[in-house]
């Protein structure tokens, strides 16, 4: 069963952006970029270094790097569980 966005980040999932950078397989001196986003953990980055492998493992196009940043979405201090709700005219 998969977890809603807000239940990740409930738990301590923040955003991951990555950029990789590959050569092409036929243009060796050509590099492109490919943009992926997930909902992970920092600092292990479980979920980008399965990617990872996974490319390495199942893309032609060598990866050349890879530049990543993660924001977690929900700090401790900036969510409150409201039980009720009041509306005032």
């Amino acid at each position: 069963m998969s977890m809603s966005e807000t239940d990740l980040m409930l738990k301590g999932y923040g955003l991951t952006t990555a950029e990789f950078y590959y050569r092409m397989p036929d243009f060796q001196n050509v590099l492109n970029t490919f943009i992926w986003q997930e909902y992970d953990l920092a600092p292990d980055h479980p979920k980008l270094f399965e990617f990872i492998e996974f490319w390495q493992e199942s893309i032609e196009g060598p990866l050349h790097s890879v530049r990543f940043t993660h924001r977690k979405m929900i700090a401790p201090g900036e969510w409150r569980n409201v039980t009720g709700e009041f509306t005032l005219h």
